[in-house]
This record gives C-alpha cells, structure tokens and sequence, in this order.
C-alpha cells in the first residue's frame, strides 16, 4: 500500500516560489498530500495512547505556557508496536522523494543534508500550544491531521494558526495571544496537512481545545532539521536530533 500521494506532491511542488513569498512565514495548507485509502488506514490504526507520555504543565524555557498533550517521539524500535501501515508511511517519509519534497519547497540546495524527526502529538480538552517559534536547528515543520468527523469536530478548534508579531517579539520571548496578529488557520478534518518553514519570525500556536473528555486531536508531525553539530553531537550520543533517544 502506498501511502504518500506522489503526485499531490509534485503538483505542490509547482507552488514552491508562492509559498516560500508568503508572509510572514512561508506556511501552506494541504489537502489530499496522502491516498484516501491510506489516510483512512492511518486514521483507524493510530498508536495506543498507552506508549505516550504526558507533557501536560511542563516548564517551557522563556516563560512560555505549557504545551498541553500527550506525546509519543517515533524511534526505530517503536517500530514492532506500529501497524504496517504506520511502518509504510514512516519509509516514505524517509524516501528520497520526499527529502527532495522539502528541498524544493524550501528553495535548498539538492546537497543539503535534511535529518528527520517524527511525533504523534494528542491534545485532551483543554490542551493547547502557545505562541511559539522553533529551534533553529528546524527548517520547517509538516503536521498530519488525524481526527476525523466521526471524532472531531472543528467547533472543538485544534487549528494551526499562523500568527505575525509584525517584527515587534525576539523569538526568545512569550507574547500572548493579544499580542499576535491571526492571519491564518489551519483545518483538521478531510485528509489535511500544513507545511510551514521555521524562521525567527515564524510565531504559531494552537488555542486550547474544546472537545469533550475523553477525545483528543491527534496529530503527526514532521520536523525538518538542520545537519548542525547539535544535531551530529545528538546522534554521537545515541539521541535523535530532537534529544531522544534512539534506543529503548
């Protein structure tokens, strides 16, 4: 079974230019990037939130909020506990063809090396995520939507926003909300998507949900990142370029 549309992806491909003009990030909404059939499969055979671990109330360096959810970092040896399906998407993820997917989309050289990471986040009702940029050792960020209408509803939220500080807020800060300037939001149900590039000025977040308890968004996020000597110094250690480890 084939997981990744190919030729969504190439059609993306074609709006490389427009995306990486958009302001005040690069950031595109995505729709069908995989195969119905799949998407469903996907859906139906996510990970126990048994294997997660709860990230709910952690301390976030520069006085941000807390990113409330569930979290579960894909390793290698996670990988007997995943379905087939889930193993097929994570082999695609890490094919030549969709490296060379973020390459072009980014505008990088067809040499520069892209070190992957991936997570399944689940957010209870009330989980959120504050106003944030990322690491820079991340060039961007690809987030699978997994509920559909049988379990979400988008009233419930769990939109990306894309927010603009206007230049006004250094990425080592923790503007609020009202301090933001909304200029998009995701959706999250019907085979959906979201690619944005990381830049210092790239602020995004998610407001707290509403759902029901018992329900949660589920997401699956791909993190691009940067060969950096972090990043190799990492991978010396047994850690992935996120800082988990590789084993276990």
């Amino acid at each position: 079974m084939n997981v990744i549309n190919v030729a969504t992806m190439h059609d993306l491909v074609r709006q490389a230019t427009e995306f990486q003009e958009r302001r005040p990030y690069p950031w595109l909404p995505i729709q069908g990037f995989l195969y119905q059939d799949a998407f469903d499969r996907l859906c139906g055979e996510l990970p126990d939130p048994a294997l997660f671990d709860s990230q709910i109330g952690y301390k976030r360096a520069h006085g941000q909020r807390s990113h409330d959810r569930l979290a579960l970092q894909y390793r290698p040896a996670l990988g007997p506990q995943l379905s087939e399906a889930w193993r097929r998407f994570i082999q695609e993820l890490h094919s030549e063809d969709y490296l060379s997917f973020w390459r072009q989309m980014l505008g990088l050289s067809t040499k520069t090396r892209i070190v992957l990471t991936m997570h399944w986040h689940y957010a209870p009702s009330g989980g959120s995520v504050s106003p944030h940029t990322d690491a820079r050792r991340k060039i961007g960020s690809h987030i699978f939507y997994f509920n559909t209408p049988e379990d979400w509803d988008e009233a419930w939220g769990g939109q990306t926003l894309v927010l603009d500080d206007d230049g006004k807020w250094p990425r080592h800060s923790a503007p609020d909300f009202s301090a933001l300037r909304e200029v998009a939001a995701s959706q999250v149900l019907g085979n959906r998507s979201f690619l944005f590039a990381q830049t210092d000025h790239s602020w995004h977040a998610v407001k707290a949900v509403t759902c029901p308890p018992g329900r949660f968004r589920k997401v699956f996020i791909v993190v691009g990142n940067r060969l950096t000597p972090q990043v190799v110094w990492r991978r010396i250690r047994g850690k992935d370029a996120d800082g988990y480890r590789l084993a276990g």
